[in-house]
């Protein structure tokens, strides 16, 4: 295997769904809370990222501050989906571990439409941890898929990044630590955290 710092998906899921996380501004925010789903004017045709990671969404948008991103969205899509996802990805970056040849990830990267990075998780800091943190690039088909059959729910949570940024700011990081989604290592099959280059396999 591959010697990287630890890569583990960890998120909020159930036995159906999984919680992914995304940023934008009010106008897309608005239109996918009302419609339950991503529409104009949300662009189908540009890669759009979720991420499982609470806190990496808050260290990309800034605590929900950034310009385009002071709209923090909580999108709970199908476990079947999510996996559907990561069995269709490729690795955003070459791994000779995971490739038999540079060549053969560049084919992979260019027939699939999902890609996949990791990052270094955040603290509540958000400060960089050792342990990586999974994105997901959807485009193309993915995108299509994600929009209308893998999303069930939407919620907006800028009120809870917020309030976690402010406890943070005071220093009173025992009470933001509790206002944190309960996120768990997610079952992974082994054929799929072999695909995307995981180093904790759990599950079957």
């Amino acid at each position: 295997m591959l010697n990287v710092l630890p890569r583990e998906v960890r998120a909020v899921f159930t036995d159906k769904t999984i919680t992914v996380y995304q940023a934008y501004s009010a106008p897309i925010a608005d239109a996918a809370c009302r419609a339950g789903t991503f529409v104009a004017p949300f662009k189908r045709g540009r890669m759009t990222w979720i991420k499982p990671s609470f806190l990496w969404m808050m260290y990309r948008s800034g605590w929900a501050t950034k310009p385009g991103q002071e709209r923090v969205l909580a999108v709970e899509i199908t476990r079947e989906g999510f996996e559907w996802a990561l069995a269709h990805s490729c690795l955003s970056h070459y791994e000779p571990h995971t490739f038999t040849s540079e060549a053969e990830w560049d084919q992979r990267k260019h027939a699939s439409p999902v890609r996949v990075q990791w990052d270094p998780e955040r603290s509540l800091t958000l400060a960089p941890l050792e342990n990586r943190a999974i994105q997901i690039g959807l485009s193309g088909e993915a995108v299509d898929r994600y929009i209308d059959g893998w999303i069930v729910a939407i919620a907006d949570i800028t009120t809870t990044a917020h309030a976690v940024a402010q406890l943070v700011d005071e220093g009173d990081l025992e009470h933001a630590r509790l206002q944190l989604p309960a996120e768990a290592p997610y079952p992974l099959r082994a054929d799929l955290a072999a695909k995307i280059g995981a180093t904790r396999l759990r599950g079957t």
